[in-house]
């Protein structure tokens, strides 16, 4: 996956781990620690190892040429039976311009395409619930806490693009 927003001028790239390169790597492990750790206050191991066996999305400013956005999709049986997204992050300075939607409309589609059929299910932090409910997730989970933080699992549907 390789494309322009015609709105945000953001190359999207979409890469397995070893077809990342190092500044990639950095690039997105600085990001998730900006955000997750730094920002959010939120002392967790964010490396897991399920990074290996992921698929890196990344959104990346054409005119600054830096990673602005990035989300982890998780194949069939990493996480949860189903394909999962995880680790959904935009740089601050950038999260006005609605890129969040951007990223995980190409996310899910990258899913539906790659895993025919097998919906995606997701541990999304509960103040983000309304976000996911309108890209078609539905709650399927009491509210639990995850690294200290409130969670809720969600379900989207399968569908298949031709």
């Amino acid at each position: 996956m390789s494309n322009f927003s015609k709105t945000n001028k953001i190359k999207w790239a979409i890469k397995k781990y070893n077809e990342l390169n190092l500044d990639e790597l950095y690039e997105i492990l600085k990001i998730r620690v900006d955000i997750f750790i730094i920002e959010q206050e939120c002392f967790y191991q964010d490396l897991d190892d399920k990074d290996k066996v992921s698929f890196h999305l990344m959104g990346i400013d054409i005119n600054t040429n830096k990673m602005i956005a990035y989300l982890r999709i998780l194949p069939p049986s990493v996480s949860y039976k189903e394909p999962s997204i995880g680790r959904v992050v935009t740089v601050k300075s950038y999260r006005k311009m609605k890129l969040g939607k951007e990223l995980m409309f190409n996310g899910i589609k990258f899913i539906e395409n790659k895993y025919k059929n097998q919906g995606i299910r997701i541990s999304g932090q509960k103040y983000l619930e309304v976000f996911y409910n309108n890209l078609g997730f539905k709650t399927v989970s009491d509210v639990y806490l995850e690294d200290g933080i409130e969670h809720v699992e969600m379900f989207k549907e399968g569908k298949c693009y031709q």
